[in-house]
């Protein structure tokens, strides 16, 4: 049986911490494949902001894929996928992705998770807001894709940053049937 596989695109916007949490909570769901691939600017920041190197990464995932392997498995349509989700991503991310500029992996492999009409989330972090990116996250949103900046949930009543990131990772990962235990949901 073929394992379900989520491709994971962290970009070098802010929220690394984002990514790292939901490669750990995806460690507790057997069956399941993530496959990573990490920017530049994502190996920065996820440094930055977490200290973790690409190697220390490396375990959390079940394959990193290098950024610039752009004949990856996951550059292809072929490869099955239950989809991908960019956590963080950057407006420059968001810009390639909007159009069709594939000039690294993780940019190739959002392609293929559109053109095989599967699903995509972009956890998009920027603000304020520009036109520009206004633009490009509606012209995503109107071919189907999940535009889902890293908002705060106050309702939840979240004692730590932990708790807020992992509503966000765990709405993230709804969008592929993945649900995380105990996540507090609104009137339950």
């Amino acid at each position: 049986m073929t394992p379900k596989r989520l491709v994971v695109g962290i970009s070098g916007a802010s929220g690394a911490p984002l990514a790292v949490q939901l490669l750990q909570e995806m460690q507790s769901h057997p069956g399941w494949e993530t496959h990573v691939v990490l920017t530049r600017g994502g190996a920065r920041t996820l440094d930055h902001e977490t200290g973790l190197s690409e190697r220390e990464l490396a375990p959390l995932a079940t394959r990193l894929h290098t950024v610039e392997d752009i004949g990856a498995s996951i550059a292809s349509g072929t490869f099955r996928t239950e989809g991908m989700i960019v956590i963080p991503c950057s407006m420059k991310t968001v810009s390639g992705i909007c159009h069709g500029y594939a000039d690294n992996l993780l940019l190739r492999a959002a392609d293929v998770t559109l053109k095989e009409r599967r699903p995509l989330v972009l956890v998009t972090r920027e603000t304020p807001l520009s036109r520009i990116h206004l633009n490009n996250m509606t012209t995503l949103a109107e071919m189907g894709v999940v535009i889902m900046p890293p908002v705060m949930t106050f309702y939840t009543r979240p004692e730590s940053i932990r708790d807020m990131s992992r509503h966000i990772v765990g709405k993230g990962l709804e969008v592929f049937g993945v649900d995380l235990p105990d996540m507090k949901r609104w009137g339950e």
